[in-house]
């Protein structure tokens, strides 16, 4: 086992995942280095909420990762299930994470969604088995979800995004609200109209600036825990709610590459997308706009916030 070669150890206590899962940076006796993540399925807020499915064992060990192609690839090493735990052995892709210290530009940008679209081709209508259902993906944060988290998993983080609906509710017209609180209850609706605008695919589902990592050679995505099978769009939401203060190009601009890489993203399925997103993250610029205590960045995410809200009600009006 890679691990018998191990020849000193450093938890990472501050690294910025929130899901539960413990990091350390390990060291072999040739000098590689690795970060290893361990995560037990009944103490990971993400898999506990998408059914406790160890999905990146999974795609690794049925060679669904290995699949990746066109400038996007995966950091894993190996993946194996340990008693309660599932350990997985990454390279350490060190500074090459953009993480919320650094923001990208337009290439940078364009890199990224064209490695997405390469990714999407890869799996488009043939999607791998034990992904996140898109209809678990579309509720996962909405505020039944996070009701039905046990008591402490997840630390404050359930707490603080019931919260933040809560402020949603107080700054958008009723109806929005009412919409996306109905589709946090059933995304049934929501998930067949995306399906219907074209085949579905692998989707990485989690694209934020601490999940990717801009390597020489190639887009490299980490954490696959919540990848889910559903239309490319859904990437493209998870990556503008996540990235948006994190890239040089506006919102519009991402769209517009995203759409040149991915032709076969109608206006439709962009229009439900945007929806999808202001149901995924609008608590997170909700609660910013009301609570952050720099007064520049409420205003920021209360324009956000608006912008998000005037997308979805073109989605909304679809359904």
């Amino acid at each position: 086992m890679i691990l018998d070669r191990v020849v000193s150890r450093e938890p990472l206590t501050e690294h910025d995942g929130r899901s539960g899962a413990t990091l350390e940076r390990v060291v072999l006796d040739d000098g590689t280095r690795l970060i290893v993540k361990s995560a037990d399925p009944n103490n990971d807020i993400t898999m506990v909420a998408t059914g406790n499915v160890d999905r990146e064992l999974r795609l690794f060990a049925t060679g669904a990762l290995a699949r990746l192609d066109g400038g996007v690839g995966h950091p894993i090493v190996d993946v194996w299930r340990e008693g309660d735990q599932v350990v997985t052995v990454m390279r350490d892709l060190g500074d090459t994470i953009p993480g919320w210290s650094r923001v990208l530009d337009r290439g940078e940008v364009e890199r990224v969604v064209r490695g997405l679209a390469s990714m999407h081709r890869v799996f488009l209508g043939s999607p791998p088995a034990d992904l996140c259902p898109l209809e678990t993906r579309l509720s996962l944060l909405g505020r039944d979800s996070m009701a039905s988290v046990p008591g402490g998993l997840g630390g404050e983080l359930p707490a603080a995004i019931t919260h933040g609906w809560d402020c949603f509710s107080s700054l958008v017209p009723a109806d929005v609200s009412a919409a996306v609180f109905a589709v946090h209850r059933d995304p049934g609706a929501l998930a067949e109209a995306l399906r219907g605008t074209g085949p579905s695919t692998l989707c990485h589902a989690d694209l934020w600036p601490v999940n990717l990592a801009l390597e020489p050679e190639q887009v490299t995505l980490l954490d696959w825990a919540i990848a889910t099978e559903a239309p490319p769009v859904l990437d493209l939401e998870i990556y503008l709610t996540g990235s948006s203060s994190h890239v040089t190009c506006s919102r519009d601009e991402v769209i517009e590459l995203f759409r040149a890489a991915s032709p076969s993203c109608s206006d439709e399925a962009l229009a439900l997308g945007l929806f999808a997103g202001l149901c995924d993250m609008a608590w997170n610029k909700a609660l910013d706009a009301t609570e952050h205590e720099d007064p520049t960045q409420r205003a920021t995410a209360a324009a956000d916030l608006a912008w998000w809200v005037t997308q979805g009600q073109a989605g909304l009006a679809l359904l």
